[in-house]
């Protein structure tokens, strides 16, 4: 599993560049023809992550019911996110990550409830839900990059 928690902090690690390097503006503007902004994409990740790894793993989250509720799947844009709250994406950026292998190694996930994905893909153990989850994170680091052009 270490190379794809590797996988993971790599792409977070490219999330947090962006989450540095664009402003507060850019960060929450939805852009011509796109229905979600940068931040809801990088927090959507993130959110994903828990639900995957460890909502359907039956343990408790590293976020909030409120983040999860503003940035699960099926949801978009519908707030402006202050510096704060970028502050807090960023800081779980890494951290969520960082406890899942800790998590993982210290073999804290013992059940798992089946859940299919939008590719019609089951995952049936958190391994089966880590390796979809970097699939995932690379489709949005995708819409990220589309994003930033169309800035």
């Amino acid at each position: 599993m270490t190379f794809a928690f590797d996988i993971t902090l790599k792409n977070r690690a490219l999330l947090k560049s962006i989450l540095e390097n664009y402003s507060l503006e850019d960060l929450n503007k939805v852009p011509d023809g796109f229905k979600n902004n940068l931040i809801w994409n990088i927090a959507h990740t993130v959110v994903t992550q828990q639900l995957l790894v460890y909502n359907l793993s039956g343990l408790p989250m590293n976020v909030s019911d409120d983040m999860v509720a503003k940035y699960k799947k099926g949801t978009k844009t519908e707030h402006v996110a202050s510096q704060e709250e970028v502050d807090d994406i960023k800081s779980l950026l890494f951290s969520t990550v960082e406890q899942m292998a800790t998590d993982y190694n210290n073999q804290r996930f013992k059940t798992y409830t089946a859940y299919t994905v939008s590719t019609n893909s089951t995952l049936r153990n958190v391994e089966d839900a880590i390796a979809f989850n970097n699939f995932h994170e690379g489709i949005h680091l995708g819409y990220i990059l589309a994003l930033k052009k169309s800035l």
